[in-house]
């Protein structure tokens, strides 16, 4: 127990404020049960530190601990929660975890039994705390933190802080707010960056290897988190990663099942399954049109990457430039908001608004006397009616 304290106050003292998630300041500190997932890299590690480091609580009040520390091979949470609370303890974060078999268990069995004990739970976005052994979803308070906004990108390179805006307002009055922020920074120029490297804060760590780091990251998700959320051997990994390759290279990609099935080698059943875990994993967003929504184990009616720094980290080629402009478009707008696939126009947000996607002398030629529709153009640092710069979608949050 010493030495989880000692691990625990070195990293709550080491960590800083020089930039802040979203979430921290959204997220209701004061319940009691707090379920934080999102991808690996997204930075939920750094925020619940943050944390911990906020809260007014002495040492020894408060506990971080990581549930892939080889700590738990032989000492159990019930137990070190026990410890704790007994110690004077108040406010537990446990990491990763999807790395401790019995978590939801454990978990619901200290929420019952220390009333007066706050607990605060990291995992992967695989998570699905209503499908754990123990349903927690009607004790917790759920928040999901997706990779970091454009918005948020400005901030950690620069400590520009600017508010976020919604997607009626951005349409409404796109003009003004464009004059805003370009009044404290050039968006086309954060706009660039961001796309290649810019949606996960371990891009500081370095610019030239982020895209290896990046595609490590992917290998890990599928090779480590996957399996021990979903349970699933090797010989399934091998055919999720030819089928991620696949989809990467033909983004954006609209599936036959039936040849896919063929090509991977797997039943139409199982591809759609595997889907689904990439889907999860925040590797790919599928798709389908806004009259059905999405429904697990569907055939999706188009499918991309989860973002743009993933286009250049696992697409073997150079992106395609209106690939990226609609993965951004997407990535950024599905945070916030219901997005679809249309037959008319690139994307439909919230069942209403049409967006085409593309540069700047890009026409209405495609959504010509469509009510709602608009275009959200790539290059331009102001819009004119119902054309609206593509960046501005990155201030959703």
């Amino acid at each position: 127990m010493e030495l989880l304290f000692e691990k625990s106050i070195k990293k709550i003292s080491q960590i800083n404020y020089s930039f802040e998630r979203f979430l921290l300041s959204e997220m209701n500190a004061k319940h009691r049960l707090i379920s934080i997932t999102g991808a690996r890299g997204v930075g939920k590690t750094t925020m619940v530190l943050q944390f911990l480091k906020k809260s007014s609580l002495k040492d020894h009040q408060k506990l971080y601990v990581s549930l892939d520390d080889l700590y738990f091979a032989k000492n159990t949470v019930v137990d070190v929660v026990a410890q704790f609370v007994k110690l004077g303890g108040k406010l537990i974060v446990l990491d990763e975890v999807h790395k401790y078999i019995n978590w939801s268990i454990e978990i619901k069995n200290i929420y019952d039994d220390y009333p007066d004990l706050q607990i605060v739970f990291t995992g992967s976005s695989i998570l699905e705390i209503k499908k754990g052994d123990a349903d927690l979803s009607r004790r917790a308070v759920e928040y999901s933190l997706p990779i970091m906004s454009l918005r948020e990108f400005a901030e950690i390179e620069d400590n520009i802080k600017l508010p976020t805006y919604k997607v009626d307002d951005i349409i409404a009055h796109h003009l003004e707010i464009s004059k805003e922020v370009c009044s404290k920074l050039k968006p086309i120029f954060y706009f660039k960056k961001y796309v290649e490297y810019g949606a996960y804060p371990f891009y500081r760590e370095t610019y030239e290897e982020f895209p290896n780091l990046l595609l490590k990251t992917v290998n890990t998700i599928l090779e480590t988190d996957l399996p021990a959320v979903k349970k699933i051997d090797y010989s399934h990994i091998v055919k999720l990663k030819k089928l991620l390759l696949l989809i990467s290279e033909n983004v954006p990609f609209k599936p036959n099942i039936s040849d896919l099935s063929s090509k991977i080698g797997i039943t139409r059943d199982t591809i759609l399954n595997y889907l689904d875990y990439l889907q999860s994993s925040n590797l790919i967003t599928q798709l389908t049109t806004q009259s059905k929504g999405f429904r697990r184990f569907e055939k999706p009616d188009k499918i991309y990457l989860n973002n743009t720094n993933q286009l250049y980290a696992i697409t073997p080629k150079t992106p395609d430039t209106g690939t990226l402009r609609e993965t951004f478009f997407l990535q950024s707008t599905q945070t916030t908001n219901n997005v679809n696939y249309t037959t008319k126009g690139d994307f439909i947000v919230d069942d209403k608004y049409i967006f085409e996607v593309g540069g700047k002398n890009k026409t209405y030629h495609q959504i010509a006397d469509i009510e709602n529709s608009y275009i959200a153009a790539d290059d331009i640092e102001f819009g004119i009616g119902n054309k609206i710069p593509l960046w501005l979608f990155g201030f959703l949050y």
